[in-house]
């Protein structure tokens, strides 16, 4: 877990909003799925990662919007999520955080930069 002045961060917590910053106007419930797989290598349901969302922007680090349906017969409309002042806040200082305690960690240990 990552730990901030009064808001904790889970794992999932912290990726999902990671993805939400680096898919930018293309987050969206799938797309966070998908961007979520590849890089953990992990299959989270479509419930966990909007269960995940969900409590991101009752935290204030996403908002949300429902776009226009799909151009398509049956098109259904995207929920598309933003993040917020505070979410890139909680970004930083989960950065920032991590990097504390990494400090003072021998390089026999660190693992190598992807």
């Amino acid at each position: 877990m990552v730990v901030m002045s009064a808001t904790t961060l889970g794992t999932l917590e912290l990726a999902a909003l990671l993805t939400v910053a680096r898919l930018g106007n293309d987050a969206y419930g799938l797309a966070v799925r998908r961007d979520l797989t590849e890089r953990t290598g992990r299959d989270y349901s479509v419930g966990a990662v909007y269960t995940t969302l969900q409590r991101l922007e009752d935290k204030g680090f996403v908002t949300s919007r429902a776009s226009d349906p799909l151009p398509v017969r049956g098109g259904r409309s995207r929920r598309h999520f933003t993040l917020t002042g505070a979410g890139a806040h909680a970004l930083r200082e989960a950065e920032r955080h991590t990097a504390s305690i990494w400090g003072g960690i021998g390089t026999s240990i660190r693992p190598e930069p992807a």
